[in-house]
């Protein structure tokens, strides 16, 4: 990992689970393997909290352990998985993706599995179930059968799957000395493990029970021992679920495809595209270069009947996008009306050129994003070329080569006629590598992610007491409303806040909402470029 990885995983870590599991997770970022002892001993931390740590880790799919250099019989060692770490930044983008796709019961059930790691469907449903009974109008609640039938369309579109035996994966491991530790349990094809989408029957019945009182820390810790103690009677005892991050990518970047077709040609043309991409959604590779082959016919059957598109309406349709220079679209076959395919590597890479160009232009002006898209588009031009293609001044155009060539979004590549490389009888081309260029402006986004996060934690820390005073404030309102107060008695709670300190509280909530929309908007850049950097070594 580089160095501005390794520090937005220590700082996402801190956030999420604190200081001692960033101390514990940072140093097996930085030392790659180590056995229980000796990360105890490096993190001068007591063992009890590195073992907490660990499970903490492992709960969460972010550590993976195994036998180490001296075998089955040696000492265990645990390696950390960054990327996981990483998924953390995109946690609100998952729930807001469940709540859009399967409303509030299926935005509760990712974000009860994402909080806690993994958990059984039994004692999911149950947590869910009560939590939208508590939001409920007095007399209402929610029955178990919604939170199931939610539960059960999230699993059968993939974005929840069952986590690998532990057993399986111990019993991998076992071998020879240097044996490398097992795979981690990323989410995997579901031909690879039958049952990894296979919902057990559990024997649940009933409706979601409303807490009378928040305040009362002992019955809350009693009914979640119960809830444990209850899991063994729901019949899938030992069956956890997790996120399927892998899918929530996908539906990402089907949803970017999208969004670019859109604005680049119209509604239809994308909703075109959206068919395509659902119908192969499933059966299309993780990191495949194209979806699977579709007919016009099939594609003009799944069609949403609101929209009313003829058969040769269609027809138009896909030739204008097999046509269109983003290739977004190609045509493999003429049979069953013409066989079409989505090309995901090309669209991810038009996707990744257009988010480089929009850099460049927002950092060096309009002039220097002209340059930088023509020498995409040429591949190879010398100084001269560029000013007269540009149609900028020589002087101009020399500076901004030069910044651009600073910064090492431009490249300088000799040429020399004799092998003595005199500068007289020697071409000096300039270059743009898309893809070491991606490369270099996703450290920068790890980077400005990394200060927006210090920023939100900076200002979270320095207004500690304001905030603490006014959920305090807050819970006693919440308290006194329940049992009926009067109005009087409101107002007297709420002006313990003074004027002063409420303006500041306003002026805090509004800068950490920037930072907020700021860290989310930085990471649709993020994704992005990973998922064409991820698509390109698949491809090679």
């Amino acid at each position: 990992m580089t160095a501005q990885e390794v520090r937005l995983s220590g700082l996402l870590l801190q956030e999420h689970f604190g200081d001692v599991v960033e101390k514990v997770g940072t140093r097996l970022i930085r030392s790659g393997v180590l056995t229980l002892r000796a990360l105890a001993y490096e993190t001068k931390l007591p063992l009890d909290l590195v073992k907490k740590s660990l499970c903490v880790l492992m709960q969460h799919g972010m550590c993976l352990f195994g036998a180490g250099r001296r075998g089955p019989a040696g000492p265990v060692e645990y390696r950390i998985i960054s990327e996981r770490i990483l998924h953390m930044l995109r946690y609100p983008r998952y729930i807001y993706t469940a709540k859009s796709l399967y409303g509030d019961t299926g935005e509760l059930i990712v974000e009860e599995i994402l909080q806690r790691g993994q958990m059984t469907m039994s004692s999911t449903v149950k947590t869910v179930a009560d939590r939208l009974t508590h939001n409920m109008p007095e007399g209402q609640s929610m029955d178990y059968s919604e939170v199931v039938s939610a539960f059960s369309r999230l699993v059968e579109t993939h974005f929840l799957q069952r986590c690998p035996p532990t057993a399986s994966a111990g019993s991998s491991s076992s071998g020879a000395v240097n044996t490398p530790l097992p795979a981690v349990k990323q989410p995997t094809e579901p031909e690879e493990h039958p049952e990894c989408y296979k919902l057990p029957y559990i024997n649940l019945t009933g409706q979601g029970k409303r807490r009378r009182s928040s305040e009362d820390g002992e019955a809350d810790q009693r009914a979640a021992k119960k809830a444990k103690t209850d899991d063994s009677e729901c019949g899938d005892e030992g069956i956890y679920w997790q996120v399927n991050f892998q899918r929530f990518h996908l539906h990402f970047r089907d949803q970017a495809i999208i969004s670019a077709v859109s604005c680049k040609l119209d509604q239809t043309s994308s909703e075109i595209v959206r068919t395509m991409l659902r119908m192969s959604e499933v059966t299309t590779p993780a990191h495949a270069a194209f979806t699977q082959a579709l007919s016009a016919n099939e594609i003009f059957r799944a069609l949403p009947s609101s929209y009313n598109i003829a058969r040769p309406i269609l027809d138009q349709y896909l030739t204008l996008l097999v046509d269109d220079p983003m290739e977004f679209v190609g045509k493999t076959g003429d049979s069953g009306g013409g066989m079409y395919v989505v090309n995901l590597h090309r669209a991810l890479a038009n996707l990744a050129r257009a988010t480089l160009e929009s850099v460049v232009q927002e950092r060096f002006g309009s002039r220097s994003a002209r340059i930088f898209r023509l020498l995409l588009r040429k591949r190879h031009l010398e100084q001269k070329q560029v000013e007269d293609f540009a149609m900028v001044p020589a002087k101009e155009a020399k500076d901004m080569l030069y910044t651009l060539l600073s910064e090492n979004l431009v490249q300088l590549q000799e040429i020399p006629k004799t092998p003595d490389y005199a500068p007289s009888r020697t071409f000096y081309l300039y270059t743009v590598n898309q893809l070491p260029t991606a490369r270099l402006l996703l450290q920068h986004c790890y980077k400005t992610v990394g200060n927006l996060i210090e920023r939100r934690l900076y200002e979270t820390k320095e207004n500690k007491r304001l905030l603490e005073k006014s959920q305090r404030i807050e819970a006693i309102l919440a308290s006194l409303q329940a049992t009926g107060a009067e109005a009087a008695q409101l107002t007297e709670v709420e002006e313990m806040i003074t004027a002063p300190e409420r303006q500041q509280l306003e002026s805090l909530r509004h800068h950490i909402n920037k930072l907020d929309s700021s860290e989310n908007q930085v990471d649709e850049t993020i994704f992005l470029l990973e998922s064409y950097i991820n698509s390109t070594q698949a491809a090679r």
